[in-house]
């Protein structure tokens, strides 16, 4: 129930990649003086880097309020850029990320992109400005889009062979754990002051760093030399950023002015030359080849609505939470806290519906609890405090629902495309859930700033979770099309029903 690095885990929860492993594991996975790590030191200190990630996203969206408070900003569609500048830099640089650590090597890459995120936490604790602050998410965002397929792949080449899966689920598992914790530890820290958030990434990510060194192995560099487009993934971020901006800023401009047209020209315009571009280069930041396969593209799909509903639907609870019931940050987190615990048992059921039951049936089943959970808070949104009435069953709901749809989305996405296309069309699942993340939070601007000075709290939200279950309903049938066609002369849905192979997202 989450909007992590790791999504694939989605965040949050975070879901393990289908893989080969066979076809990642190097010949001696050893360190540089020639002894070979011990397997379970180094996935500690993977998943460690993992969880950090993962539970800096949860603790922001419990921090906002106290955050604009903190450096004197009121106006949520300034302070919404800490969430969607994150979102947008991580979805374009992921992908030319991971081809980058794929070629100069996993440690390397492990080791840049924690150091990068851990001197970024610093600079946004230190940030008296929202817009420095927001600088500092963008090199967050960079330092976690380097971080997640090098330690994706450091777990694929160091674990066991015979516990490979195993050690991906552990790593996936990490995410899952730190969207449960988020919102209590940001409570917590927040009572401190906002600045503690972040201050809280740096004595974790300085003994991650210091304990990689010693660990991970030296690995090897890959043999493809071709570089990312990475003109594509910039042209990514100005589309992604340049349709957020003309949302949230649609209602403050006016939407027919020069400038809110202009953004959505520009995102336009930029999103045209990304496909060009990726029509055309050898290594795309979006490889439109993959988009044949009709189980991926509605999995894409499926993935990006889900997102939009959830953006709208977790930041919409925790506002609820603080501005109308006036909750204070450790009561909005622990409030915010009983959905993302029920992800993680969910997911397990999900894998073991899917052994029985299409895996389109068991993906648009979770969205539907989603959207049964938003309805229920639409329909009981009052000013009372009346938590355990009118949010928790929804919350719970939803939380479960999280859990069976979202892993069976992205597992089920990559599961049948061709051999050394999986990392990448994983990758790409995940890029469209963090463009999700960045419609849904925009979209949830634009509800509470078009709310007029006669409209209750009460309506305003109530709207926000009437749509954001209508595109958690649409998810539910876009989600449909992950089960395959069966052909004929097959006895089965084999592609949904074989055992799931693991693939860094890169």
């Amino acid at each position: 129930m989450s909007q992590t690095p790791v999504d694939s885990a989605a965040g949050p929860t975070a879901t393990a990649r289908p893989v080969d492993p066979d076809t990642r594991r190097p010949h001696d996975a050893r360190r540089t003086d020639g002894r070979r790590p011990h397997p379970g030191l180094v996935l500690a200190v993977l998943a460690t880097s993992v969880f950090l990630s993962a539970l800096d996203a949860f603790v922001v969206n419990v921090a906002l309020t106290p955050i604009g408070e903190g450096v004197g900003e009121t106006s949520l569609s300034k302070l919404s850029w800490i969430l969607n500048g994150y979102a947008i830099v991580y979805a374009a640089l992921l992908v030319p990320a991971g081809r980058l650590v794929d070629r100069y090597g996993h440690k390397s890459g492990f080791l840049l992109g924690l150091g990068v995120f851990t001197a970024a936490s610093l600079g946004a604790a230190l940030s008296g400005d929202l817009w420095v602050l927001v600088a500092f998410r963008f090199l967050q965002a960079a330092g976690a889009a380097v971080l997640t397929p090098a330690s994706l792949g450091l777990v694929l080449t160091t674990a066991p062979p015979a516990k490979v899966t195993r050690y991906v689920q552990i790593w996936a598992a990490s995410g899952s754990l730190a969207a449960a914790a988020g919102p209590v530890v940001g409570g917590l820290l927040v009572q401190l002051s906002w600045q503690w958030i972040f201050v809280l990434n740096l004595p974790i990510g300085i003994v991650a760093l210091v304990a990689a060194v010693r660990l991970l192995p030296a690995g090897q560099h890959g043999t493809d030399t071709r570089l990312p487009d990475l003109l594509g993934g910039a042209l990514l971020v100005v589309a992604i950023g340049a349709l957020a901006l003309g949302l949230v800023q649609a209602p403050e401009w006016g939407w027919g002015a020069g400038a809110t047209i202009g953004s959505f020209v520009t995102s336009a315009a930029a999103l045209v030359l990304c496909l060009v571009r990726s029509a055309r280069h050898a290594v795309p930041v979006l490889d439109l080849d993959l988009l044949r396969d009709r189980v991926f593209a509605w999995a894409n799909l499926a993935t990006l609505l889900f997102y939009t509903a959830f953006g709208i639907q977790l930041l919409g609870i925790t506002l609820w939470l603080q501005q109308v019931w006036h909750w204070s940050a450790i009561e909005t987190g622990l409030g915010v806290a009983p959905g993302p615990a029920m992800v993680f048992a969910a997911a397990s059921l999900g894998q073991r519906l899917a052994r029985r039951v299409p895996v389109g049936v068991v993906a648009a089943t979770g969205s539907g609890l989603v959207a049964l959970g938003a309805a229920w808070m639409a329909l009981n949104a009052s000013t009372s405090p009346e938590y355990a009435t009118a949010v928790l069953p929804g919350w719970l709901v939803a939380g479960v629902g999280v859990g069976l749809a979202l892993p069976t989305m992205i597992s089920s996405a990559t599961s049948g495309l061709p051999e050394g296309r999986g990392a990448t069309g994983s990758a790409v699942v995940t890029m469209a859930g963090q463009v999700g993340t960045v419609l849904g939070v925009s979209v949830l601007v634009v509800i509470l700033a078009a709310a007029g000075p006669d409209d209750s709290p009460a309506h305003t939200f109530s709207l926000a979770w009437w749509i954001s279950a209508a595109v958690m309903a649409a998810s539910g049938l876009a989600a449909l099309g992950l089960t395959p066609r069966r052909h004929p002369g097959t006895t089965g849905d084999d592609r949904s029903r074989r055992q799931p192979r693991y693939r860094s997202p890169s």
